[in-house]
């Protein structure tokens, strides 16, 4: 299984009452340079340098903190109401499918920073109750923590796969498909051709004409349901929330990789976090954060002059 990192920020005066709560754990204590202390055990390593970062790692780092450390989990929003759980609605034919089945939807193909990342989840009907209890719903009516939270549940609960695309491997990708949605449908198709089994029913959220995402899958022995907000159907909700999770980490690890603050979506902020970068790295630099056919690089190329 693969292993991931999130960075947290552990004020000074929450540093001894979080390595009381470490004590009580069954952890082999390690020497680290630059390290207040560093410690293995629980399906992760867990580091806490002088400076205050604390770097969790593992295949799940989110549930390590929420269940070991008592700190909230990395996001810039403080957590509100739970949003209405999705529901399947009267007329849509995927409410009439039989489970398992398979939901698909993605994050980041509106964000100049950051990767593009598709998310696949199969489940069975039973579980469906379950997730709706929990408040899974369409993550772009969660905040960033609330998302966070129930990523950290779902990776747990459902079958998933997850299609991350970094910035680097976004641009070498678009500039072979010369436009984003054949590009999204194959990261689509391969996420679901990784979760699904034969003669599953698979939803995704349509962002295309139905036979762009009908040719992605050609060959895959799957019931291929297409709909616009297709996250009121719990299993692209969770594939929502994932998807939405791992962009956030994303981004939050290629903001602590190069030292600076990015920006969510591709308005003005963004266009002024670009220049900064831009300034202290040169223009060429961006490939490693942003995605160069966003209209952001000509407008920060303009300013940069």
């Amino acid at each position: 299984m693969s292993q991931r990192t999130i960075v947290l920020k552990v004020p000074v005066a929450d540093q001894q009452r979080l390595r009381s709560r470490l004590d009580s754990l069954n952890l082999e204590w390690r020497t680290v340079p630059h390290a207040t202390f560093s410690a293995r055990g629980e399906g992760a390593v867990v580091t806490l340098y002088k400076s205050g970062k604390l770097v969790v790692q593992g295949a799940n780092p989110e549930a390590f903190v929420l269940q070991h450390t008592g700190l909230d989990l990395p996001a810039g929003t403080t957590e509100q109401g739970e949003a209405t759980p999705a529901a399947p609605q009267m007329g849509d034919p995927f409410a009439h499918a039989t489970g398992p089945f398979v939901g698909s939807d993605e994050t980041g193909k509106g964000d100049y920073f950051g990767p593009l990342v598709v998310a696949a989840v199969r489940m069975e009907s039973h579980q469906a109750k379950k997730l709706t209890e929990w408040g899974v719903a369409d993550s772009k009516k969660l905040t960033d923590k609330r998302a966070l939270k129930l990523a950290a549940l779902l990776r747990e609960e459902v079958e998933h796969t997850i299609e991350c695309l970094p910035p680097p491997e976004y641009n070498a990708e678009y500039a072979r498909f010369r436009t984003l949605n054949p590009l999204l449908a194959a990261q689509h198709a391969k996420a679901i051709r990784a979760v699904a089994q034969p003669g599953d029913a698979v939803l995704v959220d349509q962002f295309a004409k139905a036979s762009v995402m009908e040719a992605a899958l050609e060959g895959s022995d799957v019931r291929l349901f297409q709909a616009h907000r297709a996250e009121r159907h719990v299993a692209v909700a969770a594939a929502s929330i994932l998807a939405r999770a791992e962009f956030l980490l994303g981004l939050a690890e290629l903001e602590s990789k190069e030292g600076v603050s990015l920006h969510k979506g591709a308005g003005q902020p963004t266009d002024e976090a670009g220049l900064i970068f831009a300034r202290a790295n040169g223009m060429d630099a961006l490939i490693r954060v942003a995605k160069l056919h966003f209209k952001n690089t000509g407008k920060i190329a303009r300013r940069l002059g």
